[in-house]
């Protein structure tokens, strides 16, 4: 616990003197392996009745050199917080595949082993801290909206069974080594409550606590999450929590978040992340976005007073974060405005109360 809490606070000393650097996508560093069946399944999993290829979480277990070397290679290319290959592994996410009890498992492992990554690099230099935050994602299923269209009011997942499966990640991760939890690709913010609820459980139980990172996905040009928030309504929804950071990533190039990331700067009085991706898809569902370019945008993003925290999802590479972390690099890190003394409630859109 003694190390915990040193590497926590080196994580605050760091992010007080310069803008973070996060890693990128892993998802597509996967695809680029061009595993098969039989190089997902592994031999532990080779009777396994269902199609595994696609579980990438599941690699943690059946290929964890191939993740690891992920995890070096955006460590190497000058990030400071790498994220564990954990983004389904959740019990509801897992099921798709007849995985759901090893979740816990997938947790652990995945947090193990970007704990061995980030402690590799540091053997070689032990004067730069880096950290591993553990990837806790939305799961398939919307606590928010209806997936049958004939009826509104149906409903897949209940807000209680969401946060038993982000519980158990949520441990899982902190078993294995993470230094902080990030909830990321939030569409929907009832989902995202859940497993604020759940984190906040957990940290009871252990009797400690870890940063938490939010991160939002704003799924097109309307400037609204799927379930309908504005970026600022969001953020107002989830600060009780005293988050670390909040965040934007995913659906979106750096293009085109840089209105949503300016609100969403604009308002939260704690530090602000984004990582983008490398531009919107191609008609391939590929990423063409160069790390010039992408670096370019996050560069004048840094210099705009944005951002503390930068870095990449779907599309990027160690070549796109190296371009980054030489892109934000001298830059200052944005100033964290006071918290706002008035009554701020939201909906779907912010509503003050002014005297």
């Amino acid at each position: 616990m003694a190390e915990q809490d040193e590497r926590i606070a080196a994580l605050e000393a760091l992010a007080r003197e310069r803008i973070l650097v996060l890693d990128g996508a892993m998802g597509t560093m996967i695809q680029s392996l061009r595993l098969d069946e039989a190089g997902f399944r592994g031999q532990r999993f080779a009777d396994h009745p269902r199609d595994l290829q696609g579980n990438n979480d599941l690699l943690v277990l059946t290929q964890p050199d191939a993740v690891r070397r992920i995890h070096l290679d955006y460590l190497e290319a000058g990030a400071d917080i790498i994220e564990t290959n954990n983004f389904n592994s959740t019990t509801i996410s897992q099921a798709d595949y007849g995985m759901e009890h090893l979740a816990h498992e997938l947790n652990v492992a995945g947090a193990r082993l970007a704990r061995e990554a980030v402690e590799e690099v540091m053997k070689k230099d032990p004067h730069r801290p880096r950290f591993v935050a553990g990837a806790i994602g939305p799961t398939n299923r919307t606590a928010s909206i209806s997936p049958d269209v004939n009826d509104p009011g149906f409903r897949n997942v209940t807000f209680d069974e969401l946060r038993l499966a982000y519980g158990e990640a949520a441990r899982g991760l902190i078993e294995g080594g993470a230094d902080i939890l990030l909830v990321e690709t939030i569409f929907d913010t009832l989902n995202a409550k859940a497993a604020l609820f759940a984190i906040d459980e957990v940290f009871e139980e252990l009797g400690r606590k870890l940063p938490v990172m939010i991160s939002g996905t704003i799924t097109d040009m309307s400037g609204r999450t799927l379930s309908g928030q504005t970026p600022e309504a969001f953020w107002i929804s989830i600060q009780h929590a005293q988050p670390f950071s909040i965040g934007l990533n995913c659906a979106l190039g750096a293009k085109q978040l840089r209105p949503f990331l300016a609100e969403l700067s604009r308002v939260a009085d704690t530090r602000v992340s984004a990582h983008p991706n490398a531009g919107l898809p191609n008609e391939f569902g590929g990423y063409d976005e160069t790390p010039e370019q992408t670096a370019a945008q996050i560069g004048e993003w840094a210099r705009a007073g944005l951002v503390n925290i930068v870095g990449g999802c779907c599309g990027t590479t160690p070549l796109h974060i190296r371009a980054i972390a030489a892109a934000v690099e001298g830059v200052a890190p944005r100033d964290i405005p006071p918290k706002p003394t008035g009554l701020r409630l939201s909906g779907l859109e912010p509503f003050e109360l002014v005297a």
